[in-house]
């Protein structure tokens, strides 16, 4: 079984908390991706990162020094966002690091495929960013089936914890023989299941870490989650979509629109 997510636009680098185990599977694509972004102009770069220039000037910086060897950060602590945070990979026991490892696949429109502990240095790149690379008309057709065939292991069961973004590169190549199940992390509002963005990224870190501690090997264990107020809703469910409703204190509601 294999889990996916997604990456952060924000990124830190941690090149002394632990050792690189390897380099990204894909980094000979990346590298043509990298030299792509570095013989744009700035204006270009900036267009194609559509950040203001404060962004666009640091990760301008970042690709006209990058080496993709050295002052690496691991994946899993590279990135910065709720969900990492939620998930808390820097405090993870050796087991938990075991797990993520053989398991879990971090999703990149810069790296294509990365395994928790692979090297990556701070770049910019979203997979939906309109780069017109080797040819192509943008990074989906660029990468192509890459990204599947990279977290398709034996059991062709994949867990997609990732944004439609990122996991329409695995989706659009499922074949018969294979199972995807998205987690979807919401709440009931009139008979239907609205997510709330910081809410369901922070679920989807409490389930790695969760996936990580049980050490789930079947999609079925993911049923038990009861964190951050999630349930497994099983009227809700399918076989191919897993959905796990919050419910609100009372009140709590209304000051979240305030």
């Amino acid at each position: 079984m294999r889990v996916i997510i997604s990456p952060a636009k924000k990124m830190q680098v941690d090149t002394d908390t632990f050792v690189c185990n390897d380099l990204p599977a894909l980094l000979p694509k990346t590298r043509v991706l990298m030299e792509y972004i570095q013989g744009l102009s700035y204006a270009e770069q900036k267009a194609l990162w559509a950040c203001n220039d404060r962004i666009a000037r640091e990760n301008a910086e970042r690709f006209a020094a990058m080496d993709l060897r050295e002052a690496l950060t691991p994946a899993i602590l590279a990135y910065d966002g709720i969900q990492y945070t939620s998930m808390g990979p820097a405090v993870f026991e050796n087991s938990q690091f075991d797990y993520v490892q053989r398991h879990l696949r971090i999703l990149s429109g810069f790296y294509g495929v990365l395994r928790p502990m692979d090297g990556v240095v701070p770049y910019r790149l979203e997979m939906q960013a309109k780069a017109k690379v080797s040819g192509t008309r943008n990074l989906y057709e660029f990468w192509g089936d890459d990204l599947y065939q990279e977290v398709l292991d034996e059991s062709r069961v994949i867990v997609n914890l990732a944004s439609v973004e990122y996991s329409r590169c695995i989706g659009k190549y499922l074949v018969p023989g294979d199972r995807f199940i998205t987690c979807v992390f919401g709440e009931e509002e009139q008979g239907k299941v609205v997510q709330k963005g910081v809410y369901a990224k922070m679920a989807r870190g409490d389930m790695v870490r969760y996936m990580a501690e049980i050490n789930a090997e079947a999609p079925e264990q993911l049923r038990a989650f009861d964190r951050s107020g999630y349930r497994f809703d099983e009227a809700h469910s399918t076989d191919t979509e897993y959905v796990f409703i919050r419910k609100t204190v009372p009140g709590r509601k209304r000051q979240e629109r305030s």
